[in-house]
């Protein structure tokens, strides 16, 4: 499966998605090289994971790769992409694999994911690799299904960026079959797979979130392509879209459980095509007014939300319970917000918070037409 969008300013992203290892993700990045090399494209590959499999080394030969930036941390080397060596070549088009990946200390960004940002605006193409349980939305999904916490993710808005995403896919059967023939990994790291995420409810889970995300991009794009396109009263049919547009409110507090709920808001958002915005309530006198530790949880939560791209906002307000409510209720009404999401109240150390309950109550009381999502806490 496979969609196009309107190719952003600067280099052209296409994501290969994938649900597990050894599915062919980079097979087919490296496939896709060899054919654009054929065809008289400038062809590098800025890095490449083998992982032993020999049909996908095979799938290298002739492509010219950059060196690696080879970096020494707690008395071992590290090998990573070297982004400066592939901005000094300047090739056409950059192979990228494992687009989620966590760079070294000492490199001059912290995620593959940022470097490919650079190539990209430099002008040059990418065709990198993931897999589905790395975008940051599904984190929680992943974690509840699986028990496993993804460390390394991407945000939603870079896979958005991409002007091209192709699905490879493959049943859970298949894969395993692969697995047991040692194909995907060496005999003790492929039983150390099967006790994680290669369990076949499992793998059939992810390939299912994979294949509705690849549905929805094309929903999506799709959607755009008829609203902006060219046919007769495109502009009036957009302007119907912006005038109904969904509008969704995540409320912030310093609980654990607002990072899940800032990933759920998004992921809605995203479905909804919504514009999102996640505020904070605090006393009149601003954030300064919070403990120290109520202060600082609430700013990385803000920090997080806008690295998933979400408007924030810190709103003022008397420290009484209820003016919280009308506060929150009067700015969703201002800015025609649709929907607000909660957190479930659970007991916590947050005493400024402990009310929870009592204030949901009365947002749900002053809300009148608008859509109110308590969302349980299943863990952060």
């Amino acid at each position: 499966m496979a969609f196009e969008s309107a190719v952003p300013e600067g280099g052209r992203l296409k994501i290969v998605l994938g649900y597990a290892a050894g599915v062919g993700k980079t097979f087919r990045m490296l496939d896709e090289g060899q054919q654009l090399k054929a065809a008289g494209r400038d062809v590098v590959i800025g890095y490449f994971e083998p992982h032993g499999r020999a049909d996908t080394i095979a799938k290298t030969q002739g492509l010219e790769q950059i060196p690696r930036r080879v970096l020494e941390y707690r008395g071992r080397q590290f090998e990573e992409m070297d982004t400066d060596a592939i901005l000094a070549r300047r090739p056409e088009i950059c192979l990228v694999d494992e687009f989620p990946h966590t760079n070294v200390p000492g490199c001059a960004r912290t995620k593959r994911w940022e470097d490919v940002l650079v190539l990209l605006e430099a002008g040059i193409d990418v065709i990198t690799t993931m897999n589905i349980q790395h975008l940051e939305s599904l984190n929680d999904q992943i974690r509840q299904m699986t028990g496993i916490h993804v460390r390394e993710t991407i945000p939603d808005w870079m896979l958005k960026r991409a002007a091209e995403l192709v699905l490879v896919d493959l049943t859970p059967g298949a894969l395993l079959n692969r697995l047991d023939r040692g194909v995907v990994y060496a005999p003790e790291k492929a039983q150390r797979a099967k006790a994680n995420f290669f369990k076949e409810p499992t793998l059939a889970a992810l390939r299912e979130m994979a294949l509705r995300q690849a549905a929805h991009e094309v929903e999506t794009s799709q959607r755009h392509d008829h609203a902006v396109g060219g046919h007769p009263g495109a502009v009036d049919t957009a302007a119907a879209i912006d005038a109904d547009r969904e509008r969704i409110l995540i409320h912030i507090t310093p609980a654990p459980s607002a990072a899940a709920l800032i990933r759920r808001g998004r992921r809605v958002a995203d479905y909804l095509s919504a514009d999102c915005f996640a505020i904070a309530i605090v006393p009149a006198g601003g954030v300064d007014r919070l403990p120290a530790h109520e202060r600082e949880a609430i700013e990385r939560h803000l920090e997080f939300a806008r690295k998933l791209r979400i408007e924030t906002r810190l709103i003022s307000t008397a420290p009484a319970q209820e003016d919280e409510a009308e506060a929150l209720v009067e700015f969703a009404h201002r800015n025609r917000v649709t929907q607000i999401f909660l957190s479930k109240p659970v007991a916590a150390a947050f005493t400024r918070w402990r009310f929870q309950g009592d204030l949901i109550s009365r947002i749900l009381r002053l809300a009148g037409s608008l859509q109110v999502n308590v969302v349980a806490n299943r863990g952060s």
